[in-house]
């Protein structure tokens, strides 16, 4: 199998993070405790938060590297080859015989509302080490993107490689911890959800008022800039001296479970080709709500060509 190595296409985008297989469930709703109910279908789709996130950004615009783990089993060459023909180098994505691939176990209702089990499998198996491997390729990207599927430590020392670069880095706090230490905020753009932000600032963000007690935590904690992402209110994003809110894309959703996703990967494209911060954030609006009109994660993910026509279309 050829492998894709790194190219000088567009913008410089290093993605760190976790390669799954999702196993997605169909059904009219999600099943409470003790409840035994019947899916409408189920379907094995590439996923992962990494991944997603790379081929979101590949999709976008960008050129791309991944760096991750993938297992000894069949689902690493299928999750590999999914990448590849995304056009993300593959290069960084280390096979261990230690542990399968990551699994999820993803159920949506018809509303689009899901609920997600993952099993960390090869990602829990990424270390310090593997960032050292390919720690030049950090150090040449335009942005490095994370998230919290892979160990804290490679995500720290993945950080403290493109701090001494200069490399933007961009983190996507989620799956959210108990605790987080705030060595991982101190990152130059930030974007967690509703429910990561008030893990981490410990109040809700329902209120205007309470949306600027969040973003003024998350710069003391050492964030740079903000976005928080709260769904169907859109989102705000701040750069410490203005905060603006991102109007929210009108949309039927069909499956949510990618749209941070894609608002991080086309998010990350946009910092990399140069926009300021509420230009990208409203990109990338525009690609999370595209995601959320179509199923699966990477199939759902959207093109450049159909974000820039949707902005265009706001404008016009």
């Amino acid at each position: 199998m050829s492998t894709p190595e790194a190219t000088n296409r567009g913008a410089q985008i290093v993605v760190l993070g976790s390669i799954n297989m999702d196993l997605m469930i169909r059904c009219n709703q999600l099943p409470r405790p003790g409840q035994t109910i019947i899916a409408d279908s189920s379907a094995e789709v590439p996923g992962g938060k990494g991944a997603n996130q790379a081929v979101a950004a590949a999709r976008a615009g960008g050129s791309v590297s991944m760096i991750g783990r993938v297992g000894d089993d069949a689902f690493s060459s299928r999750l590999v080859e999914n990448l590849q023909r995304e056009q993300v180098a593959t290069d960084g994505v280390l096979p261990t015989t230690e542990t399968p691939s990551g699994l999820a176990i993803v159920a949506v209702e018809s509303s689009g509302e899901n609920s997600i089990v993952a099993v960390p499998g090869a990602n829990a198996q990424l270390t310090p080490d593997d960032v050292a491997a390919f720690a030049d390729r950090i150090r040449t990207a335009d942005v490095l993107m994370l998230q919290l599927e892979v160990p804290f430590e490679t995500v720290q020392a993945a950080i403290d490689v493109a701090r001494q670069a200069g490399v933007t880095i961009v983190l996507d706090p989620a799956p959210m911890p108990a605790e987080l230490d705030n060595a991982l905020l101190r990152v130059d753009l930030i974007c967690p959800n509703e429910s990561e932000t008030e893990a981490i600032v410990g109040h809700p963000v329902s209120s205007d008022e309470e949306i600027d007690r969040a973003i003024a935590s998350l710069h003391a904690r050492g964030a740079r800039q903000v976005i928080l992402t709260l769904g169907s209110r859109g989102a705000v994003a701040s750069d410490g001296t203005t905060t603006r809110r991102i109007a929210p894309t009108p949309i039927d959703p069909v499956d949510t479970t990618a749209a941070g996703d894609a608002f991080a990967g086309a998010l990350a494209v946009r910092i990399a080709e140069g926009a300021n911060l509420f230009e990208a954030a409203g990109f990338a609006a525009v690609a999370g709500a595209l995601a959320a009109t179509r199923p699966g994660a990477q199939p759902g993910m959207p093109t450049r060509t159909e974000i820039d026509r949707i902005l265009q279309s706001q404008k016009s």
